[in-house]
Formats: structure tokens, C-alpha cells, sequence
């Protein structure tokens, strides 16, 4: 907008020539140097905005947090002391069963009496006391011998069953893929265990080979847990980065309440989401990254990225958008709220008209407050579909949770360096995140597979 003149033309006219020239220099000068002004106070403000983002009001992972910014939590402080809470079940001390059962009896009596009638001894209280035994490994030799035929006079040799070719047996390989898979040591760490704790050497090659074998024993109870995850009502879908020899690649994660599917692959597109879902076309609870929104069945978008987008607007400087943000977040976090408490018919109506005029009040804006409010009302129909389909979650951390180890191992182990590792992924982390969903030990389930795989029997995958 230019600058009124503060003069009429009269003057102008009256103003020697020399004297125009410098004022039309000055004119143009501070019109472009508002300009400038004006894209430098937006470029600020955009700075300023990814200077603050943090875990808590965008999608980058709490690693990334400053630990010189620690975000201040705004919950009031709570007036229950510190621990567990009166009427809370205590985790007490399983009683296992003794190997080795011995009495104590009292010595003598506070009186002075050290005469204490045995036959009168009655227990009042068990001690129980844990102690790990010395391991001592189980090294079988198995000596093959040869002779010489009598009839035709050819040598003949022992040959060695599949059970026994192995040169390591299950619960020994299952404790190494345990150690390997399900806790993510490394190779060198695994190595130094045996050494230390076992007691007997091993090669980084003897320890690959082992995690091999267990890959392949996997094979079944990772193919049916494919089948069944796939005939569920409800799943969870999310994807992260991962790197095989350096490349891009994508891991997958389908999950719900009872089960939990991985797969590597080599795209994050409609092909590899297909791949992953197959045939099944139960209700998505999903992020709303775009290959998602085209879910053709009912689809509920996680609540928790709308949150910290509006967490973010409501840190604006800009009154108005920070005004916005913090309506859309109280409004959110009652949606939220829900799914342990559903509303009212009252409640529902009012809030539903709250949100409905709140998004259309800033539909048209032109700035991130107009955006956040175009794609809540695209994803409207997504937003509550938790409020009426039972075993709907509100958020995606379901699979968020899931896919965290595979995180932590990529960026402990650079990813994988071949399709056989991205397998060996896929299946120790189906197994590992089914178990810790169900509770359930992984390390007996590891030795049943194993062992069927030496015995070249079909598993019992009932328990899937």
C-alpha cells in the first residue's frame, strides 16, 4: 500500500525538479524495502516455527528432543503422594518351586530357655531365597565311524540325522536369537555373552548361521501370523524408514490387540500397502498420510497428529491462529476423552456444532490455521468412528508402538545388509511384538520352533 503524499499537487508542482527525482527515489526505495521487510517477517516466523517444534507438538520421535529445551509439563501437580495408590494389587514374589527345601528352628527363647521341644516346631513363613546355578553346557560328541563292505568291499560311511547336524541345539540357538532378536544384541555382544556367561567360544559366521536356521523355523509361525491378522475387524497400519546396505527401504507394521505382522519392503506406496493388507477389508486405524485417506472402508485417522498440530498453532505468535489452535486442541483432547467415557446426546450435539463452526470460521484462511481446518473437515467422517465401533482406538499408537524397536535397531544397526536379514527382521519382530501383546515368553516358543524345524515337523500354531 503506497505512502499518501503529505502535500497537495499545488505544492508538488511548485517543488523544483531536482527535488521530485529524489522524492520518487525515496518512494520507491521504502516500498521496496517494505517488501523485503515483509517476506523477511515471514521467513522469521517460519523459522521460528520449526525452531519450536518439538515431540510434542509435531510428528519428530522424543530422541529428538533438545536436551537443553525440556518442554515444560502444563498438568497440575497432583495431591497423591508419590507410588502406589491405596486399594492399588501389589506384584509380590512368585513362590516357585524348591529345589532344595531347609528348616530353621529357633535357638533359644528370649526367657533364656535354649531346651525348644522340636516335635513342637511349626513353620509360620517361607524365605525364599534365588540363586542361579553354574552353568555347566551339554556337549554331545558324536563319533562317526566308517568300515569296509564285505560284498562289494566300498567304505561305508555313518551319516549324521538332520536333528543332529546342527552343531548348536534349540534352547542353545533360541537363546541366541533371543539375545539376537528380541533383546537387538549385537553380534559381538552375543559373542561375548557365550564367552562369558556360557563359558564356551564362538565365531560372529557360526553366530549368523545360527540366526539362519532360526529364520528359516520362523518361516510358519510368521505366515500364519499374516493369515490371521488379516481376517481381523480391526488394524492398525504404519510404516518407518529402514536401510538394507545403505538403500531405502520401508517396514510395515499391521497390528491389533491380539497380534503384530511386519514386512520389509522396498517401496512406501500402494503396491507395498496392498502387499501388506492382501485381502483383508476390516476398518484402518491409521495416520493420514494420503495413501491411507483412500481407505475404501471405514477408516479411523489417529487423533494424537491432529493434537500436536494444534499444540503447534496454539504456540503462534499470531493471535488469531494461536486462538484457533488452542479451541481445535481443547476440542481434540474431549474427543479423545471419549473413547473411556462416551458422550451424551447433549454433550455430542454441542460439541459437534463447536468444532463444525470453529472449521468453517477459518476454512478460507490463508495461513496453517486454514490448512489444519481443511484437512480436519476432509477427515471429518474419520474423526469419531471409535465412538461407534467397539475395538476402535482413537489413535494410532498402537502401531507407533510397535514399529519403535524397529527404530531403535535401525539406528543401532544401520538397517540390514541383505533380503535374507529384512526376513530375519520380518519374523523375529512378528514373534517378539505378538508375545509381548499376549504376555507371553517368547523364549519357549522359540525352542518349539526350533525344534520342529531340527525334527522337520510341522509346529503346533495353535496358540497363534
Amino acid at each position: 500500500m503506497e505512502a499518501k503524499r503529505p502535500f497537495t499537487i499545488f505544492d508538488w508542482a511548485q517543488t523544483p525538479e531536482p527535488v521530485k527525482l529524489y522524492i520518487q527515489y525515496l518512494e520507491h526505495t521504502i516500498g521496496s524495502l517494505s517488501g523485503k521487510v515483509e517476506q523477511l517477517e515471514k521467513r522469521t516466523e517460519n523459522l521460528e516455527v520449526q525452531t519450536r517444534k518439538n515431540s510434542q507438538n509435531s510428528n519428530k520421535p522424543p530422541s529428538s528432543d533438545s536436551p537443553f529445551k525440556k518442554v515444560k509439563n502444563k498438568a497440575k501437580k497432583s495431591k497423591r503422594k508419590k507410588g502406589a495408590q491405596k486399594g492399588h494389587e501389589g506384584h509380590k514374589q512368585m513362590m516357585l518351586k524348591p529345589t532344595e527345601v531347609v528348616p530353621i528352628n529357633p535357638q533359644s527363647c528370649s526367657c533364656g530357655n535354649r531346651n525348644l521341644d522340636t516335635e513342637k516346631m511349626q513353620p509360620f513363613y517361607t524365605h525364599q531365597h534365588i540363586e542361579l546355578p553354574q552353568i555347566q553346557m551339554l556337549v554331545t560328541h558324536y563319533v562317526l565311524n566308517q568300515c569296509q563292505c564285505d560284498k562289494c568291499g566300498k567304505t561305508v560311511k555313518a551319516q549324521l540325522t538332520k536333528e543332529q547336524q546342527p552343531g548348536y541345539g534349540a534352547r542353545l540357538s533360541a537363546l541366541i536369537a533371543e539375545l539376537s532378536g528380541i533383546e537387538g544384541s549385537s553380534r559381538q555382544v552375543v559373542q561375548g555373552f557365550c564367552q562369558s556367561v556360557l563359558g564356551f567360544s564362538i565365531s560372529t559366521g557360526a553366530i549368523q548361521n545360527v540366526i539362519d536356521r532360526v529364520s528359516t523355523a520362523l518361516k510358519s509361525a510368521y505366515d500364519r501370523i499374516g493369515q490371521v491378522v488379516r481376517i481381523q475387524p480391526v488394524n492398525h497400519v504404519d510404516e518407518t524408514s529402514w536401510r538394507q546396505g545403505g538403500k531405502l527401504k520401508w517396514l510395515w507394521t499391521m497390528v491389533n490387540k491380539d497380534l503384530a505382522y511386519y514386512m520389509v519392503h522396498n517401496n512406501r506406496s500402494k503396491e507395498a500397502f496392498l502387499e501388506l493388507v492382501d485381502d483383508w477389508k476390516g476398518i484402518l486405524v491409521s495416520d493420514n498420510y494420503r495413501l491411507y485417506t483412500g481407505w475404501i472402508n471405514l477408516r479411523q485417522s489417529c487423533l494424537a497428529h491432529y493434537i500436536r498440530q494444534a499444540e503447534d498453532l496454539s504456540q503462534r505468535e499470531d493471535e488469531s491462529i494461536s486462538r484457533f489452535g488452542e479451541n481445535i486442541l481443547k476440542e481434540l483432547r474431549l474427543l479423545c476423552h471419549w473413547a473411556k467415557a462416551p458422550p451424551s446426546e447433549k454433550q455430542w450435539t454441542q460439541f459437534y456444532s463447536r468444532l463444525i463452526l470453529l472449521l468453517f470460521l477459518f476454512e478460507n484462511a490463508d495461513d496453517d490455521a486454514g490448512k489444519l481446518a481443511r484437512l480436519l473437515l476432509r477427515e471429518l467422517d474419520s474423526l469419531w468412528v471409535f465412538l461407534d465401533h467397539e475395538g476402535v482406538e482413537p489413535t494410532n499408537n498402537r502401531a507407533e508402538r510397535a514399529l519403535r524397536f524397529g527404530v531403535l535397531w535401525r539406528k543401532r544397526s544401520y538397517g540390514t545388509q541383505s533380503e535374507k536379514g529384512n526376513r530375519w527382521v520380518e519374523r523375529i519382530l512378528s514373534l517378539k511384538e505378538t508375545c509381548r501383546i499376549r504376555s507371553m515368553p517368547s523364549f519357549p516358543m522359540l525352542v518349539n520352533l526350533i525344534n520342529c524345524y531340527f525334527k522337520e515337523q510341522q509346529p503346533d500354531l495353535g496358540w497363534i
